[in-house]
């Protein structure tokens, strides 16, 4: 484990108060708040294994039952999984649709949406509906409405962009870039299973390993009741939610 890493979880061990998580606090404590031995029991790990600045992995199961044992915060949290180089994939960290979220993308008079992590759009506003027939008009089915199943999935897609074969390509690009080394990881493994199993296109341009950030540029569109449309795309991480995308398309 990283010094770094330790030394925040003893800082944190430190401020954890042995009431707070059902221990008595009997007797004299030369350590204040919990001892080391206490943590690694709540944790189900060996006492050994904390603060000790060694090459140990630490999963992300134990990261994430360290981060309830001392009661972190959702930056603490997503800080403590940042120096442990791991993906945070527990149902308490997953961005989920929110009213803030609604509320962005609503004051955006331009088609805007925001994607997950895995880019499943979660919320969106009007002119977006509008813009992305055979995606965003669906409602909210019990499928989230994923960026890539609509690419690839959805002859919609096909018809609507312009530039289908290089935005194609661009997106599967952009979606590795976002992935990185976290790619057999769940939730990316089995999307992008599905995604191969599903489009030979998909896993030609998987397989291919190319990297592009997600930087906007020129996006085209063959609209069938608003005909030829031409967009700049603005994206943005949100500070709140730095998992969550902002997508803005801003006439050209």
């Amino acid at each position: 484990m990283h010094k770094p890493l330790g030394e925040f979880i003893r800082l944190h061990r430190e401020q954890t108060k042995p009431q707070d998580v059902g221990l008595r606090a009997d007797g004299r404590r030369r350590t204040p708040g919990l001892r080391r031995e206490e943590l690694a029991q709540l944790c189900d790990v060996s006492p050994t294994w904390l603060e000790q600045g060694r090459p140990v992995s630490a999963s992300a199961k134990v990261l994430g039952r360290l981060a309830d044992v001392m009661h972190l915060t959702a930056a603490e949290r997503t800080y403590l999984f940042r120096l442990a180089d791991k993906l945070d994939t527990s149902e308490a960290n997953h961005d989920s649709p929110s009213a803030n979220f609604a509320a962005i993308v609503k004051a955006i008079r331009t088609p805007a949406y925001i994607l997950d992590r895995q880019w499943d759009a979660i919320a969106w506003n009007r002119p977006a509906t509008d813009l992305f027939s055979g995606w965003l008009d669906q409602g909210k089915s019990a499928a989230p409405a994923n960026l890539l199943r609509f690419m690839f999935g959805s002859s919609s897609a096909r018809s609507l962009i312009a530039d289908w074969p290089e935005r194609a390509q661009r997106l599967v690009a952009e979606f590795r870039a976002d992935c990185g080394k976290y790619a057999d990881d769940e939730p990316y493994a089995s999307l992008i299973a599905e995604l191969r199993r599903d489009s030979e296109e998909f896993k030609t341009m998987w397989n291919a390993h190319h990297v592009l950030g997600r930087d906007g540029g020129s996006r085209r569109f063959r609209h069938p009741t608003q005909g030829a449309l031409t967009f700049e795309q603005v994206t943005l991480n949100l500070a709140a939610a730095r998992e969550v995308k902002l997508v803005m398309l801003l006439p050209a």
